[in-house]
C-alpha cells in the first residue's frame, strides 16, 4: 500500500499550511496535480477521494508557522502521516523527507502517482476553504483571489490596511520592510 503526500500553502504570506496523506482503496479518474484542475473540478475530486481512500490531513495555523519555521511543521506533518499509515510506504511530493527517516520523495509526484495527486488535492481544497472564510472576515484583502500568496494585491492592502491576524509574520518581503520594522 501506498500512502501519497502532499501540501498547499507552503510558500504563501497568509492562511494554513495543509498536508495531507492519501492512501487510494479504488482507482480514481481524473486525478492530477490540483494546480491543474479547475477549483469546481477539485471539489468534485475531493468527495470522490474522501469516499473512496484512507486519508489524514493537518493543518498548520500562520501562529504554527512564525512560531515554529515551515520545515519544522512539514517534519511533523510528515512524521504524524507516516504514524497514521504505519503499513503503508510512504511517498512526499518534493526533493526533501525534513529529516523523517523511511519517507521517499519525488519531484513532480502530484503529476505522476495517483495516491499523491489525490493528497494535493485534499490539501488544495481544505486549504481553499479556510481561506475563502478567511476572506469573508478580511474583505479588503480579495483573500478568496490570490489564497493568501504574495501577489501585487495583496501586499498593496497589507500597505494600506496592515496586517490580519492570519498573516505569516515570519515572512519577510522587501516590498513589505517597512511595515516589518
Amino acid at each position: 500500500m501506498l500512502c501519497g503526500i502532499d501540501e498547499a500553502g507552503r510558500g504563501c504570506i497568509a492562511g494554513d499550511m495543509v498536508v495531507a496523506g492519501v492512501v487510494l482503496n479504488s482507482s480514481i479518474d481524473g486525478l492530477m496535480d490540483s494546480k491543474k484542475l479547475s477549483e469546481k473540478r477539485r471539489e468534485i475530486l475531493y468527495e470522490v477521494i474522501v469516499e473512496n481512500a484512507n486519508y489524514h490531513i493537518v493543518s498548520f495555523s500562520p501562529e504554527d508557522i512564525d512560531k515554529l519555521g515551515i520545515s519544522k511543521c512539514l517534519s511533523q506533518a510528515l512524521e504524524e502521516i507516516k504514524a497514521h499509515f504505519k503499513e503503508s510506504d510512504i511517498l512526499f511530493d518534493g526533493n526533501s523527507s525534513f529529516g523523517v527517516d523511511g519517507i521517499e520523495t519525488m519531484i513532480k509526484a502530484d503529476t505522476k502517482i495517483a495516491e499523491v495527486s489525490g493528497a494535493s488535492i485534499l490539501a488544495k481544497v481544505t486549504r481553499d476553504r479556510a481561506i475563502n472564510q478567511d476572506a469573508l472576515l478580511y474583505p479588503n484583502y480579495k483573500f478568496e483571489k490570490h489564497k493568501g500568496y504574495g501577489t501585487k494585491a495583496h501586499i498593496e492592502a497589507i500597505k494600506e490596511y496592515g496586517y490580519t491576524p492570519i498573516h505569516r509574520r515570519s515572512f519577510r518581503l522587501k516590498a513589505l520592510e517597512e511595515i516589518n520594522k
